[in-house]
């Protein structure tokens, strides 16, 4: 496939693939629909809920595990996926244009290089929770970085795996004996993705921000920065996310692992757009790791989280809707609570504005539509929907949802009130930010084309199909 695959131009589910496969019985049985998931037993065996076992075996007698749903053969060689945390297409385009990114040419000449659709909300915690689950919020239970518990009246920031509850593919691939490992950059999410992962020599759990804090007996090895040759990098940096993929190269040659999971971070693209000698830098640097894997005979799968947008005026301020003031104003202060989901503790990303936002209606305080309708009036504004059109429309968990869902336009950010958000984090620079639909697109790539019949049965990508391409739709 040539190059401009990452062009403005693309669109999600052109590529085709002319090499064919042969379509098994077992592979019949996952596009039938088979609802399971592998759970430990109190044995300590790995089992299918239900009386299912946890392997289905076909008639060219590769073995495959169930997880939410969807049947994954066991990786037949190292296999990466990446998830390229706020990676815009245009980043890649920007690169592959200036003939820097020779790693991502290859994949894009021998292999698959589209586009996808993220998950709503376009954070970090849903999307890489819907990657390691092959699922939806509605599915696994997270839909944002931070919610409102409705049965505490609380604020709670996800750090952890305790609102995550579907089961992972990578705990499923571990517990059938694959060597698995998860590395992070922010270690808020090394707890949720690495949930039901056996630790040990069949699961590792590991985040760069935290590199320090390794060991052995909780996370299945030590000395991060002894493995890697430096020390652990700063959390704001663009080393962070390069220290994952340095790892992720030292576990496989050292043999630690066959299937990885490598979740970078947004710290470039936060701070610079696609055409900054920053990001070019960046990307330079992250197709360097991209080549390694190669050589090393590694399957990659990459995608992203989120897009990633300018979210300033000319003057550089921030172009920002601050609902709380704005419901206030109409309706009377503290009747109405604006939760900002991208709330989390790398504040200085973004100092918590993004394009979507909750709206939580106190006892006594205005109707749902009497809402809707006002912040309809505002033309900065995508969608206005009560939280449960909101679930249905965009497959999102219940549980974080508010009474109305507002998701801004391109460019424009929404926040709760403008004394509840410190913008001196943003330490003068354009704000650039995510959330909504305008940063669901997405690159897809696989480092081995697909086959024909896979992509028949994924006509419109999301980018939690990243795994079943990579281990079900990837010609070896």
């Amino acid at each position: 496939m040539a190059v401009s695959a990452f062009s403005s131009c693309n669109r999600i589910g052109w590529n085709w693939i002319s090499k064919t496969r042969r379509h098994t019985a077992c592979d019949e049985i996952f596009h039938c629909g088979v609802d399971a998931a592998l759970f430990p037993s109190e044995d300590g065996t790995t089992q299918l809920m239900g009386s299912m076992t946890n392997m289905i075996q076909d008639n060219s007698t590769s073995q495959k595990v169930i997880v939410n749903g969807r049947a994954y053969a066991l990786p037949q060689r190292p296999a990466a996926v990446i998830c390229l945390d706020g990676c815009d297409p245009d980043y890649l385009a920007a690169g592959l244009a200036a003939g820097e990114l020779p790693g991502f040419a290859r994949i894009a000449q021998e292999g698959f290089a589209g586009e996808a659709l993220a998950t709503l909300p376009t954070f970090t915690n849903p999307n890489n929770c819907s990657l390691v689950t092959g699922a939806s919020p509605s599915v696994h239970g997270v839909s944002g970085n931070f919610y409102l518990d409705r049965s505490t009246g609380e604020t709670v920031m996800v750090t952890g795996g305790k609102e995550l509850r579907a089961p992972t593919i990578l705990a499923g691939m571990a517990q059938a004996g694959v060597p698995t490992a998860v590395v992070t950059a922010k270690d808020k999410l090394r707890d949720a993705l690495a949930k039901g992962l056996p630790i040990g020599p069949l699961g590792i759990a590991v985040s760069a921000q935290n590199a320090n804090a390794a060991r052995t007996d909780t996370h299945g090895i030590d000395d991060l920065p002894g493995l890697v040759g430096r020390r652990e990098p700063d959390q704001y940096s663009a080393d962070l996310s390069l220290f994952v993929l340095d790892v992720g190269v030292r576990l496989l040659e050292e043999g630690h692992a066959r299937l990885l999971y490598l979740s970078l971070s947004d710290y470039v693209q936060h701070r610079f757009a696609p055409s900054a000698p920053e990001a070019h830098d960046f990307y330079r640097a992250v197709d360097v790791r991209i080549r390694r894997f190669m050589e090393l005979g590694c399957l990659i799968g990459a995608t992203a989280d989120h897009g990633m947008h300018d979210m300033a005026r000319p003057d550089n301020t921030p172009n920002v809707i601050f609902v709380g003031d704005v419901l206030d104003a109409r309706f009377g202060f503290g009747t109405c609570r604006v939760i900002c989901p991208i709330t989390d503790p790398f504040v200085r990303h973004h100092g918590a504005l993004g394009g979507f936002v909750r709206v939580h209606i106190g006892a006594g305080g205005p109707s749902a539509g009497d809402v809707i309708a006002h912040l309809s009036s505002f033309p900065e504004m995508e969608e206005v929907l009560t939280g449960a059109e909101a679930c249905a429309r965009h497959d999102l968990s219940p549980e974080m949802e508010g009474d109305v869902t507002v998701i801004a336009r391109l460019g424009v950010a929404l926040g709760a009130r403008a004394a509840e958000h410190d913008l001196s984090a943003l330490a003068g620079e354009r704000l650039r930010s995510h959330g909504g639909i305008a940063e669901q697109r997405v690159p897809f790539l696989v480092s081995a084309p697909l086959d024909p019949v896979w992509r028949t049965a994924h006509p419109r990508l999301r980018n939690y199909d990243i795994f079943d391409a990579a281990l079900n739709g990837a010609i070896a």
